[in-house]
């Protein structure tokens, strides 16, 4: 297992570049912000001055791109020198470009064209933020070159030449590099298959039939010419949304090199004297007996045919759950991605992530796998000490994301995974339709995972619930730090919006998600300033009928479902239902009035500041029994305050404001209900108003299942914790 070079050198260089980024802005000139200079050159002539990038501008002509990149725009351009082209042809046994089809040479043009500026300052992630003209994200990886400069690799080999790096045009960036940039157009499970080093998972993988199940692509039938855009009111802006650009499918495996494979045989004493597969399913066995088999007398999985050796293809067949539970159902370009955007815009706060206050908790993302009825959890390591001063980081990398991870010494102490975010030459991660990692420990639902790890509240951005926004690039795209025109017209024929692109949802979109033609499903893009975990938001409209299979929830017990979201006076009221049977959801209590702050007198009434400068200061000052009593009465009212970890900004510093304070967000009880593990539930939520404020506008932040463990507040006094 290797790790990303930057935590192995610490030059004063490369640190410099690492600390900090910039996001860019999706604008028809560029940004005054940024740094660059300008010429007045277009990027299409810098190509045709520049003799010694003569060869991919003739590719970029036959391409047909020239055009565009002659016009008002925002791109990157990453451009291989003649030397890099004639070495490209070279390994394809050609000697000219004049051997090249059309085809090819639109795939090479628009594998190195951005829609977006990125200077090398704003690489600082494993991948760039925004994919290229073909959809596909380029991986970048931050190195020292041979005289010790800080340059980025861009698929772990061609790199950006140091000396010509973020060459300004007046419409975009040019970025010379030494090779062809190269995307496979194979699937995951090819490029699983030709990598050696995970031959004991790829083996297992094929052996269960999963390998049959991660092959779909795209939808062939989807076409969004087909739907109109959507003008709509949301709290006091005008706005207009799109339906999504393509239908994808998309896989994320984590995987265990077999180098660490054969060292938890011996972990866990597993014999090898009759193959690896044979080995790779005793391990299986092991670990989720307790789970599923002879430990758990309600399912007794372990008397049934499919859980034997010779039925490895059968759903309850320990091996075909452990490759299950490694791979999620959505595809993440790269480790950025498992977690809300992180910000690194300057003179902003910087090497967060969005919505999460660092200093009190590690950012947290929950996602379905493929083994049914359970998630993983994800973890960006932040925290040195919890609020007890006890150690959170353990053996832990700062900033690095871990699988199944719950280090709270001395109750709790599991390290989980780590997410490999190397990037390697000899070997392609990323494929059509999907991207695997390695990791440094077993990925498995065990025991220990399911009722300790997993034992808590599980909040969930609504945007992470329904995998295709992340399969098809919706999840937080676009310039939080830059707002709207207030009072927008957009006209029928108006192009993306400068700062990024709202989206809405036609029926049938999105899998396991029913509602009525008269309603509208609209994904508003992130801001920062936004009274809404993460900066985005969901919104329905009209005359809606809504519906949606819930998370599943790790074990047996009584949870509560929470819905997070902020009161407008624009908004309207929504009756909720709940149960198994989507045809036959029960109505949970009183409808939810989407008006009311914290501070009405239906709640805690108008003595509470609504105006309070730092948000926090009326709540700070109780003592921790004003705290628990105020929690007491707020439940039994069915709410509770915003997290005291949740944060939103002021757009003119950067600084972060507490969502606990804000009197306008709050979490609403939805429903109470012991649920069962392998059982699917839903809820749907009814429009009970009628044309009230924005057409009935309901909004959707994010969502929270909390066991019984967490949610308690006893007779003595004692308080769900508030982050």
């Amino acid at each position: 297992m290797r790790y990303k070079d930057k935590f192995k050198v610490t030059l004063a260089a490369f640190a410099s570049m690492l600390a900090l980024g910039s996001l860019v802005s999706c604008s028809d000139e560029p940004d005054s912000d940024n740094y660059y200079t300008f010429t007045g050159e277009m990027a299409s002539d810098f190509l045709k001055n520049n003799e010694q990038y003569s060869e991919f501008t003739k590719i970029v002509e036959r391409a047909n791109l020239m055009d565009l990149l002659a016009t008002y725009g925002h791109y990157t351009c990453f451009v291989p020198s003649n030397d890099a082209v004639a070495a490209y042809l070279s390994a394809r046994g050609l000697n000219s470009i004049d051997q090249l089809s059309d085809a090819d040479c639109d795939t090479i043009a628009r594998t190195h064209i951005i829609n977006n500026i990125y200077s090398t300052y704003d690489m600082s992630e494993d991948r760039i933020h925004t994919p290229n003209m073909l959809g596909r994200y380029i991986s970048t990886e931050q190195r020292l070159d041979n005289d010790s400069n800080a340059v980025v690799y861009l698929e772990g080999m061609a790199h950006i030449y140091y000396e010509l790096k973020d060459d300004s045009v007046e419409n975009g960036i040019m970025q010379p590099v030494d090779m062809v940039i190269e995307k496979s157009n194979r699937y995951i499970a090819d490029i699983l298959r030709d990598n050696p080093t995970i031959s004991l998972f790829y083996e297992a993988l094929v052996a269960t039939g999963v390998s049959e199940e991660i092959q779909k692509v795209e939808d062939p039938n989807w076409d969004p010419k087909a739907y109109k855009k959507y003008y709509y009111k949301s709290d006091i802006r005008r706005e207009v949304a799109w339906v999504p650009d393509t239908r994808k499918y998309g896989y994320t495996a984590f995987v265990e090199p077999d180098s660490l494979m054969k060292a938890k045989f011996d972990e866990y004493g597993i014999s090898t004297a009759n193959g690896n597969l044979r080995a790779m399913y005793d391990l299986a066995v092991k670990i989720y007996d307790p789970v599923y088999g002879s430990g758990n007398e309600k399912t007794r999985d372990d008397l049934k045919e499919g859980w034997k050796f010779e039925n490895l293809r059968d759903s309850v067949n320990p091996l075909k759950r452990f490759i299950r539970y490694h791979i999620m159902n959505r595809y993440v370009a790269g480790t950025a991605d498992l977690n809300s955007l992180v910000i690194t815009e300057k003179s902003k706060v910087r090497n967060e992530c969005m919505g999460f206050d660092q200093a009190l908790i590690n950012p947290v993302e929950w996602f379905e796998t493929l083994l049914p009825h359970t998630m993983l959890k994800v973890e960006r390591l932040t925290m040195n000490k919890d609020e007890k001063g006890r150690d959170c980081r353990g053996n832990g990398i700062a900033y690095e994301r871990y699988l199944n991870r719950r280090y709270a010494a001395p109750d709790y102490m599991f390290e989980g995974a780590l997410v490999d975010a190397n990037i390697e030459t000899e070997y392609v991660h990323d494929a059509l339709n999907g991207h695997y990692f390695y990791v440094n420990d077993l990925v498995v639902f065990s025991k220990d995972v399911r009722d300790k790890v997993q034992n808590m509240r599980i909040r969930m951005d609504f945007s992470t619930i329904f995998p295709e926004v992340m399969t098809n690039q919706m999840r937080q795209v676009g310039k939080p730090w830059a707002g709207d025109p207030e009072g927008l017209d957009v006209p029928d024929d108006a192009a993306v919006p400068k700062y990024g692109k709202n989206f809405w949802f036609p029926l049938g979109y999105l899998e396991n998600v029913t509602f009525s033609e008269t309603g509208m499903l609209v994904l508003r893009r992130p801001h920062a300033e936004f009274w809404s975990w993460q900066g985005d938001e969901w919104n329905l409209f009209g005359d809606y009928d809504f519906t949606f299979r819930i998370p599943p929830v790790p074990f047996e017990g009584e949870w509560q479902m929470r819905l997070g979201f902020a009161a407008t006076s624009t908004r309207g009221v929504m009756q909720t239902y709940f149960g198994s049977d989507p045809k036959h959801l029960e109505p949970q209590g009183i409808p939810l009035d989407m008006v009311k702050p914290l501070n009405d007198e239906s709640y805690l009434g108008k003595e509470v500041p609504d105006d309070d400068p730092n948000l926090t200061d009326y709540y700070n000052k109780m003592t921790s029994e004003e705290k628990a009593e105020e929690q007491k009465l707020l439940k039994n009212l069915g709410v509770y305050r915003d997290p005291r970890s949740s944060v939103y900004y002021e757009l003119n510093d950067g600084k972060k404001r507490c969502s606990l304070g804000c009197m306008h967000m709050y979490r609403r009880i939805l429903c109470q209900y012991y649920l069962y593990p392998d059982r699917d539930y839903y809820i749907r939520f009814r429009v009970a108003s009628d044309g009230k404020g924005n057409n009935n506008e309901f909004m959707l932040d994010y969502f929270e299942m909390v066991p019984r463990t967490v949610y308690g507040v006893d007779g003595e006094g004692a308080m769900e914790d508030d982050l």
